[in-house]
């Protein structure tokens, strides 16, 4: 039996804690929905055990353990820290990872209502993260680098999406993205992979944010485009400012690549209404929502 067809239950969860982490074993277990690359359990109040279930994960907590204690010192908004590392053995073979519990509810299940706060919040965050990356930082075949190298996936999420009346706006909003200039300083850290269901809110504002697994060197533009696809409307131009280090063709980059994420989070939830694998209904609605922040502010 493989990994793929283990079923990663809340017996299974405690059961690997008895052999690896007895003195965390008699906390609680409570599945947290959602989750792309990993299932993850909270366990008691301060933790979180995420188990990989796709072949790509083990990978990503690897990156996660081996950067997030560097970066987490220097961030002003919690971040998930790993705790413990679980080692591959006969009943799940592959590594897992306890990590701090972030508080608070995943956006595309809440909203933000404080939005000149969540707005400061974020960008203070980014300016903290957006420091330029060491050599050996990871790079991501999939992100970070400039809109052009995306454009089949654009075209792609927006064929499958078909976004009713605005095809024409979203087409050009890429278009004026793929033209702008590239990135021209270092590769800096970046996210990577900011969209509502990867930040928490509480109290009606941006209180941490999560899932680092995509981390990596690049055009801060990517995660820049979260003034539209993370904020509610109207707080863009005060992200910015207070943000303060985008140049007009960051800002552009960074519309483009909001669009390229609000037509994904659209698929993913259209495939989620579908019942097919992979898909997350909460995604749908979070993504047309943004979507028609970013094409409202151009």
């Amino acid at each position: 039996m493989t990994d793929s067809q283990i079923e990663i239950t809340a017996d299974l969860v405690r059961t690997l804690l008895q052999e690896q982490h007895p003195d965390l074993a008699g906390l609680s277990i409570l599945e947290v929905a959602g989750g792309w690359d990993n299932q993850q359990w909270r366990l008691g109040d301060e933790f979180a055990v995420r188990m990989p279930r796709t072949e790509r994960a083990p990978e990503l907590q690897r990156k996660e353990c081996r950067w997030l204690p560097v970066l987490a010192p220097l961030l002003p908004l919690p971040v998930p820290n790993p705790v413990r590392i679980g080692e591959p053995s006969a009943l799940f073979p592959k590594p897992w990872t306890i990590m701090s519990w972030v508080p608070g509810e995943a956006l595309d299940c809440t909203s933000i209502s404080r939005g000149d706060h969540a707005a400061d919040a974020l960008a203070d965050f980014l300016r903290a993260l957006h420091v330029e990356a060491p050599i050996e930082a990871p790079i991501s075949s999939d992100r970070g680098a400039h809109p052009v190298r995306y454009t089949a996936g654009f075209e792609h999420f927006l064929q499958a999406v078909d976004p009713n009346g605005v095809a024409d706006d979203v087409r050009a909003l890429w278009a004026d993205a793929v033209a702008a200039p590239e990135w021209k300083g270092p590769p800096v850290w970046v996210h990577g992979d900011l969209h509502p269901a990867n930040v928490v809110v509480s109290g009606g504002t941006l209180s941490g944010v999560i899932d680092f697994g995509d981390l990596c060197a690049g055009d801060p533009a990517w995660d820049l485009a979260a003034a539209w696809v993370v904020l509610p409307a109207g707080v863009d131009s005060r992200f910015f400012d207070v943000y303060g280090h985008a140049d007009e063709a960051t800002i552009r980059r960074a519309r483009g690549l909001a669009v390229l994420k609000s037509l994904f989070l659209m698929l993913m939830g259209q495939n989620g209404d579908r019942g097919l694998p992979g898909g997350k209904p909460t995604w749908g609605p979070a993504g047309r929502a943004a979507l028609d922040r970013v094409l409202s502010s151009a």
